[in-house]
């Protein structure tokens, strides 16, 4: 499991290079003591073991969206929900699951990806009782 929470670090902190847009591209949001790190993926780029662990499906056109979030730098808990929004205004629901390993805490949630486009999330972070807003786009393309 500690080989699942490295992988998740390193998707995280890595994969956003490959996709990520002009206006953020460090990939996170701080708000106050509280820094949000955000990164969507295609799932075929995960391994059958770490897609097994943490119950997400493989396939071309699933993508996951990885959160952390961290106050005064060490993982915390949240409350993470938000939307996935196409360019014809198609909104669907993301269904966040927690990942806990070695005090490190993710939030992971998996949408469809039919074609080659930019997506917006527009997510909502609840920590300690305060809310945050973050939005954000994303080019995203089906694996292969």
């Amino acid at each position: 499991m500690r080989r699942l929470a490295l992988f998740l670090i390193s998707l995280c902190l890595a994969l956003p290079v490959l996709a990520a847009d002009a206006a953020r591209p460090e990939r996170k949001e701080v708000f106050g003591d509280v820094t949000v790190h955000y990164s969507a993926f295609t799932s075929s780029m995960l391994t059958p073991e770490v897609a097994a662990a943490t119950g997400l499906v493989r396939s071309k056109n699933q993508g996951v969206l990885n959160i952390a979030v961290l106050k005064a730098n060490k993982s915390t808990p949240a409350l993470v929900s938000g939307t996935v929004k196409d360019l014809t205004g198609r909104s669907s629901p993301l269904s966040f699951k927690q990942i806990t390993e070695q005090g490190a805490v993710y939030y992971i949630a998996q949408f469809k990806i039919d074609q080659p486009e930019t997506v917006t999330f527009d997510l909502n972070i609840e920590t300690g009782g305060i809310s945050n807003s973050l939005s954000f786009n994303q080019d995203v393309f089906p694996g292969e």
